[in-house]
Formats: C-alpha cells, sequence, structure tokens
C-alpha cells in the first residue's frame, strides 16, 4: 500500500483524476479478500490488484464508469452459481468492492498520502478508514485515535461508528523480522521477506558476513554480539525471528534471549534431532520454561522438500506469510 499511495500522489499531482477499487467485503471463494486494492487512471488500471479476472476486469469497467460520473459508490458482485458462469468463474462467494474517486489535484488525499510516507517512514502503527456513507471520505488513525481505537486491529473489517459505516484497514505494523546469522540462506531471504512487505535486520558477528550490500531490502544490518543481543535490538511481540547462526552453540545463545522476549514467531534452522537437543539444553541450562520452549518452529520453514539456500529461503518465507496471515484473521 506503500508504494501505491505514492504512485496515487505523483498522478494526482500530474493532474489525473483517478479511482481507488477497494475490497471492503467478501465471502465464500473469492480470488481476493477484503484489503485488496488497484488504483484505475483513465487509460486504465495503473496498479494493485483484485484477484484478476473477469471480477477484475468488470471492477475496471465500473471504475471508467466513476471516473466520467466522479461520484464515488458500492458494486457488489453475488457469485451465485449462474453468476459465476455468467462471470467466467470458477470459484463463488459474494464479492463488495468500494470505487473511490479522487479527483486531480485533491488536497486532502494529498496530504493524507504525505502523512502516510512520513508514518511509513517512521515504522508506526497505523490504520486506513473509509467513511463508506460520507462518499469514501479517508483519514488516517492509530490508538491515540478516540473513537476507533477498539477498532483498530490486525483483521480488515467494516463497523458501525456513530450511526456511519467504516471500512478499517492497518497499513503498517512496527513489527520487524530479525534474522541472527547473515549465511547463504539470510541472504536469500532478506529479498524475498522485503518483497512480500517484512522489514527485515540482520545480525551478524562476523564483518564479512555483516555488510548491507549482501542483504538487498533489509533495513538495518548489525555487526554485534551474539552474547548480548538486547545492546543492540530490541524485540518484542509484534516481532519475528529467525535463528540461523553459524553453528549450535550460537543458536541456542540467541534462543535463550530471543524467546524471553516473546516474539509472535521463533523459527529455528537445523533437524529435529538437533532441535531436541538444544531444547533440553535450554530448559536445564537456561531455565526456560516448556510454554517458552513451545513458541519455537524447528525445522524453521514449510516441509517443501528444497535443499538449496534459495529453496530455503522461499519456505520460511512462506510460513512466516502463513504466520501473519493467520494473526490477522485470515
Amino acid at each position: 500500500m506503500r508504494a501505491m499511495l505514492n504512485t496515487m500522489k505523483t498522478h494526482l499531482l500530474q493532474g489525473e483524476n483517478l479511482v481507488l477499487v477497494t475490497v471492503v467485503a467478501s465471502s465464500g471463494a473469492t480470488p481476493r479478500g477484503a484489503g485488496a486494492r488497484m488504483l484505475v487512471g483513465p487509460q486504465g488500471r495503473i496498479t494493485g490488484t483484485i484477484g484478476g479476472g473477469a471480477v477484475e476486469y468488470r471492477s475496471e469497467q465500473i471504475a471508467r464508469e466513476v471516473l466520467a460520473e466522479g461520484q464515488s459508490r458500492n458494486h457488489q458482485f453475488s457469485l451465485t452459481k449462474d453468476d459465476v458462469q455468467n462471470l467466467g468463474m470458477i470459484c463463488g462467494g459474494n464479492v463488495t468492492v468500494y470505487f473511490h474517486y479522487l479527483p486531480a489535484g485533491d488536497r486532502k488525499i494529498l496530504a493524507l498520502a504525505e502523512d502516510a510516507e512520513a508514518r511509513f517512514a517512521e515504522d508506526q502503527a497505523f490504520w486506513l478508514v473509509c467513511d463508506l456513507t460520507e462518499g469514501g471520505r479517508l483519514c488516517l488513525a492509530d490508538k491515540s485515535t478516540p473513537e476507533l481505537a477498539e477498532y483498530l486491529t490486525r483483521h480488515p473489517q467494516r463497523v458501525q461508528v456513530n450511526g456511519r459505516e467504516l471500512y478499517i484497514e492497518q497499513l503498517n505494523s512496527p513489527g520487524k523480522v530479525y534474522i541472527f546469522g547473515g549465511g547463504h540462506v539470510a541472504q536469500e531471504l532478506v529479498p524475498v521477506l522485503s518483497h512480500v512487505g517484512f522489514a527485515c535486520v540482520v545480525m551478524d558477528d562476523r564483518e564479512e558476513f555483516s555488510k548491507p550490500e549482501l542483504f538487498p531490502g533489509a533495513r538495518q544490518v548489525i555487526l554485534g554480539d551474539f552474547r548480548r543481543i538486547g545492546d543492540f535490538v530490541s524485540i518484542g511481540e509484534e516481532d519475528y525471528v529467525c535463528v540461523m547462526t553459524r553453528g549450535h552453540a550460537f543458536d541456542t545463545l540467541v534462543q535463550a534471549q530471543v524467546l524471553k522476549c516473546g516474539p509472535c514467531y521463533c523459527g529455528v534452522i537445523g533437524s529435529r534431532h538437533k532441535a531436541a537437543g538444544v531444547r533440553k539444553i535450554l530448559k536445564e541450562e537456561y531455565g526456560l520454561t516448556e510454554a517458552e520452549l513451545d513458541r519455537v518452529t524447528t525445522p524453521i520453514g514449510l516441509d517443501i522438500k528444497g535443499e538449496t539456500p534459495a529453496e530455503i529461503a522461499i519456505s520460511i518465507a512462506a510460513q512466516m506469510i502463513l504466520v501473519r496471515a493467520e494473526r490477522s484473521g485470515l
């Protein structure tokens, strides 16, 4: 969404009228769920997708109508058996799409895009609120917004607040991915995770594996001491951790510190046999509880039978995408 907002700003400043097309509700086996978006201009789709296929094609047509009329509106695709056949779809379900008209040079939208970029840059947690009862009026909110605080969750939702129907979606979470060990798997993993919206921080205690150029897309690369990771990073409940140092001893040392921080995900590279031995050490020598040890995912990643660093990186990224989606209630 960060890239889409910047693209939106550019086109509005260039004098183009736009339509922000958003899936605000879905049920059944639809192509994309709530939060899927695309940006449409006079020449057609500019960026984003709401799932492709006939629904997206029809939505692009409706967006052109909205551009001509200059009025925002809703449209519901009720994909019953007959509708599915008529639309050429394979899956069924219902999709509610909101078409938000954005006039060229709109100062409020431009200000919102600038505000959002500043919040992204500062890694703040914030949400986009679309008032569906007031022509799709947009604003940003955070936990300090009194009347909306209870509705600011990880899951996109439509809610009724003081007689208004709002669509609320989180745009940014402050959670990061802390990767301990800058070896070959980490070098393959960081670009993949960055591409799907994870903010990555890499730490190693070897200078040759702590060079920023090895990790395209990383937020930060740290040369530090695995015995004192708290001196270099601050891990919280919103954060993810991948442990892949150069040896079992360092993996164990990092886990002993990380698990006390309670990250939402802690994946450790290695075999099940290794994991059993490390678990025993962590319990007996470091005093970790069974509950803390149960937070460890090892072997890390989904079992896709991959062997190369690139394949292992894909399996890890897939698992983390799954964890993120489940935490969002998807």
